[in-house]
Parts: C-alpha cells; sequence; structure tokens
C-alpha cells in the first residue's frame, strides 16, 4: 500500500525572503518532505528587466536547500504576477493543470506564503485549496494589522506566522484574527544564512568602519516624491558628517535613478567627507558583516532593525515623522514599520523629530500598546478586540510623547481618547463627521 508523497512549496519574491526561508529550514521549523520547491516570483513592474532572485549574486548557495526551482512568472506568462487572480470559474480547471506541469500528482502539499493578502501568494494559495498554509512575513510588517479582509476559506488555513524576531518583546498582529500562531525564526539561524552570502568579515575595531545610509524608493510608493527622497537622502548624509563621520558608504534602492547617488556625491565632496556607493544588488545584512559600520541610517527600513536587533550596530533614523503626518489613508500597511522605527530608533539629527523628547527606549509593554492602538486605528472592523489595548494607551500617561502616530480625524472617527468629542444624537453626529470632511477635503 503506497502513501502519497509530501512536497512542499515556498515561494519568494525577494533575496531576503529566501534568506528567511532558509533559515527557517535549517533550524527545523519545517517538518520532513519528500520534496521542496522554491517557487519565484518576480513582482517588478517590468520583470524582463529585472532578474528574479535565483539569478541573484549569492543565491546559489541557498540552492541545496531545494529540490527544484520554479517560475511563476513562466507558469502564468505573459500575464503579470501582481496583476492576476483566477477567476473562480477557472479554478477547478487551473487546479488540475497546475499540479500536472508541475508534477505534483497526489502529492500532500504544504504552502509557505508571504503577503496572503494580495497576488501572487492570493492565486497560489486558490490554486492549491487543500494546502495548508504557513505564512512567513520578511519585515516589519508582520507586527501590524492584515491590510483588508481575507476570505476565510484562505485565511482559516493559516496556522502559523514565521518571522523574524526584530524587535524581541513585541507580538506580531497579522492574521492573528485566523488564530494564526506567531513562530520566529531564531536569529542565529538567519545570520547564519546571510554568512553564506557575504564575504571575509571586517577585521577593522569596532567603531572604526563606515556610516551605511540606507536608500528607499519611497517615491515608487507614492509616499515621497522624487525631490523630497533626494533631500531625505541629503539629511542622511548631513546628519551622518554632523556626529563626526567622514567615511559614508550609501546603498542605494535598486530601482534608484543614478542621479541621486550624483547628488549625494557632490554633497559630500562640500563637506570635506569620503562617499562611496555600493552598487551591488546584495542584502544590506551582507554589508554588515563586510563593512561592520559604525552606524547606520535609514528612514524606516527592516533592515534598521536587523542592525540593531541581530548585529548590534548603532542606528538612526531620519524622516518618520514627516511620512507618519502625510501617509494616507491611515490604513496604509506601511504606517507599523514607521510606527516601530519611530519608536525603537533614535533620530540621527539633533533637535530635530522628538530627539528632545524620545526620553530613552520605550517598555515592551507601552511598545505592545502603541502597535496595539495604531493597529486598531488602522483596521477597527478586522481587529475590534484591539480597542481596549487602544484606549488603555491612548487614555494613558504615554499617551502625548506618541500623539504624533495618530491623527485627530481618525480618533475622532472611532470614538478614541484625543479626539474632538462628538454630540450624541445620531444626526448632529452625521453633520459633525461631514464637516470634518469637508475640512480634509479644503486643506487639499
Amino acid at each position: 500500500m503506497s502513501t502519497r508523497r509530501t512536497t512542499q512549496i515556498f515561494c519568494a519574491s525577494t533575496l531576503y525572503g529566501a534568506v528567511t526561508i532558509a533559515a527557517a529550514l535549517d533550524s527545523g521549523r519545517f517538518g520532513p518532505a519528500d520534496r521542496r520547491i522554491l517557487l519565484v516570483t518576480n513582482n517588478a513592474a517590468v520583470p524582463e528587466t529585472t532578474p528574479p532572485l535565483d539569478r541573484a549574486e549569492g543565491f546559489e548557495r541557498l540552492r541545496d536547500r531545494f529540490d527544484s526551482v520554479l517560475s511563476w512568472n513562466e507558469t502564468i506568462s505573459p500575464l503579470h504576477p501582481g496583476g492576476w487572480t483566477p477567476r473562480p470559474s477557472d479554478l477547478p480547471l487551473l487546479q488540475r493543470h497546475l499540479r500536472r506541469i508541475w508534477d505534483l500528482g497526489d502529492d500532500h502539499v504544504e504552502l509557505a506564503l508571504e503577503s496572503i493578502q494580495v497576488t501572487p501568494a492570493l492565486a497560489i494559495a486558490q490554486l492549491l485549496p487543500d494546502a495548508p498554509l504557513t505564512v512567513y512575513a520578511d519585515g516589519l510588517m508582520s507586527y501590524g494589522p492584515t491590510r483588508n479582509k481575507i476570505d476565510p476559506l484562505i485565511g482559516g488555513r493559516v496556522g502559523r506566522l514565521l518571522h523574524l524576531d526584530l524587535v524581541p518583546g513585541l507580538a506580531p498582529l497579522l492574521l492573528a484574527e485566523f488564530g494564526a500562531v506567531p513562530e520566529a525564526v531564531p536569529t542565529e539561524a538567519f545570520t547564519a544564512c546571510v554568512d553564506e552570502l557575504a564575504g571575509p568579515a571586517a577585521t577593522a575595531a569596532a567603531g572604526d568602519g563606515p556610516a551605511l545610509l540606507l536608500g528607499q524608493y519611497l517615491a515608487a510608493l507614492h509616499l515621497l516624491t522624487a525631490a523630497e527622497e533626494e533631500e531625505l537622502h541629503l539629511r542622511m548624509v548631513r546628519g551622518a558628517v554632523a556626529r563626526g563621520h567622514r567615511r559614508l558608504v550609501f546603498k542605494p534602492h535598486p530601482t534608484a535613478p543614478d542621479t541621486w547617488s550624483k547628488a549625494l556625491a557632490e554633497e559630500v565632496a562640500a563637506l570635506g567627507a569620503e562617499l562611496t556607493v555600493e552598487d551591488r544588488p546584495v542584502l544590506a545584512e551582507v554589508l554588515y558583516r563586510e563593512l561592520r559600520p559604525a552606524l547606520v541610517v535609514g528612514c524606516f527600513s527592516t533592515a534598521l532593525l536587523t542592525a540593531r536587533t541581530f548585529y548590534g550596530l548603532p542606528v538612526a533614523r531620519v524622516g518618520t515623522r514627516g511620512l507618519l503626518e502625510r501617509l494616507t489613508p491611515f490604513q496604509n500597511s506601511n504606517r507599523i514599520p514607521l510606527t516601530v522605527v519611530d519608536a525603537v530608533v533614535p533620530p540621527l539629527e539633533a533637535g530635530a523629530e522628538g530627539a528632545a523628547e524620545d526620553g530613552g527606549a520605550i517598555a515592551t509593554d507601552r511598545l505592545n500598546d502603541l502597535v496595539a492602538a495604531v493597529g486598531f486605528a488602522m483596521q477597527p472592523k478586522i481587529r475590534p478586540e484591539l480597542r481596549e489595548p487602544a484606549v488603555r494607551h491612548l487614555s494613558g500617561p504615554f499617551a502625548e510623547r506618541t500623539r504624533h502616530h495618530f491623527t485627530r480625524r481618525r480618533l475622532t472617527v472611532l470614538n478614541l481618547p484625543g479626539g474632538i468629542p462628538l454630540p450624541r444624537h445620531p444626526r448632529v453626529r452625521r453633520l459633525a463627521r461631514r464637516a470634518l470632511r469637508l475640512r480634509k477635503a479644503l486643506r487639499r
């Protein structure tokens, strides 16, 4: 009597995600399997001009964790992974087709996916409807609520959330509405996988390395204009030089234009410092090992927290307060990463962005309440049980220090402490809300 073969499929769109999966496998976070497949998705706007992760520098050193590597882009070509989901009427046909072309037969399939609330992960989950799901989070968004409602037939299949323990003691909110159990990937396993990708470790004494500036392409997300993002990077340069750093390394976002690094070079020259632009498509964590930077500067990159927590490096933030004020809509999924970085990473510039009132690190219980309060304000219908910690935080003594994480309008609409008190009569409340909407429209 034959037994069914078990096939595990791991879906990844970035090298960072592939490293997280490799670390989870190395640390025994997945059970035994007859076959392991890495399913690569290239979600770039023009995938044809952007190399997929399995062609990235160092990937071959991770390759032996998997029996085969498949391409989702080739599977659904010429459709784009970020824009295609199967029509319900086509599902039975496509489910059989997928099992045939991937040689799955009647295998028992287990899926590990990222960002399950959007394509391509959502489409893959629909095409393998019997597969139990593990969602892995490769960044700070794991601490935020699920960005939109997920079909219970999908969400109910998620048994656990694998995540990096970027902020020890902070509980992830993602997918908790479905009972997904958060499970941390061991830090040692993650850094060991990074070591496989990196060159020789730095031999300089602690504090002798350069300042590493992490570029973020926020203009592509419409969070800043191109000119504002360039100014953000220039602020990183000025702040690092003001702290006494004369050797700077700038790691641009892979899709950032070259003109930005030229503007940085001119600014550094004017300040009498030295700039190196790291143009290799490597992870920031690889540079932490190779350079052992004396300071890591960024806006709200997850790499700030890996530097701080995993590598013990000094870190500093720039621009978080301005982005918190202008981030729209309030439920934008970048809000929790911004909130966490603003709360736990000190500002780069003296006297700017709350440097005076920071008053030291935020205790874990207060940070959990802050993140729960922001999470409730973002998704009150998905996570209504977070109202209690939200009220506790917003009515407590710590609320004034974190008021900039909330808008007065959002607090008012949700009837939370700090909002404008509204009359109890329903008609008057409707008029008040209409006045708030009109006021917001006039400010645009």
